[in-house]
């Protein structure tokens, strides 16, 4: 059954925020540390390679409604993948980020969706892929298309970015976190004998997507 795989709810407290933790997945060098920086802290420089896992936080209002974001950076390096995958438990959320100058990290993307799926019920996690880097366009290897096909396919929220040039970083996160709040109402909403049906649903909330 659906419902047995669910994963535990993020209830606020009364005054509190909710809080959804979320992953950010992908090979090494992709910028998956400068996002998270760029996010959190408005900020960014290089980066040296992230060793085992980062941790940030921040809290966002969306609407009425506020949210802290527990942001897990796993390293990309190959040595630590075999670790990444104790951080997928009792996710909410996941970016799966590749660098738009670099195919092979658009086949890695595809590969770590397939992992965090062997640790979670994608139903119940909220999914974007990110093409990085399109501050270096004349270097593009991946086109917009060719992400944008392959999120399609899969049912996931789709962008690009720039980190560096803090090109629809916030908008990434925002986005995300509209589609968590909006299902945590819909849960709250629906009578118990249709919690499976809620779980199947896809995104409701469509990011805008921009090449350039």
């Amino acid at each position: 059954m659906a419902q047995a795989h669910r994963t535990p709810g993020p209830r606020a407290v009364s005054g509190q925020p909710f809080v959804f933790k979320l992953v950010l997945l992908g090979s090494g060098s992709v910028g998956k540390s400068s996002l998270a920086l760029q996010y959190v802290k408005n900020d960014f420089k290089s980066i040296l390679p992230t060793v085992g896992c980062a941790f940030f936080t921040k809290v966002v209002n969306v609407g009425a409604s506020s949210l802290k974001f527990e942001i897990w950076d796993t390293a990309g390096q190959e040595k630590y993948h075999s670790v990444c995958h104790l951080y997928f438990r009792g996710t909410n959320a996941a970016l799966l980020v590749y660098d738009v100058t670099r195919k092979d990290s658009f086949h890695k993307a595809q590969q770590w969706l397939k992992d965090l799926e062997k640790e979670v019920h994608l139903g119940d996690v909220v999914v974007m892929l990110v093409g990085n880097k399109t501050d270096l366009s004349e270097e593009r290897e991946v086109t917009f298309e060719e992400g944008k096909e392959f999120a399609e396919s899969q049912s996931l929220l789709f962008m690009e970015t720039s980190a560096k040039l803090n090109h629809q970083v916030s908008e990434v996160f925002s986005a995300v976190a509209q589609e968590l709040l909006q299902r945590e109402v819909r849960e709250a909403q629906a009578p118990q004998g249709d919690a499976a049906m809620v779980l199947n649903e896809g995104p409701t909330w469509q990011a805008k997507c921009c090449a350039h």
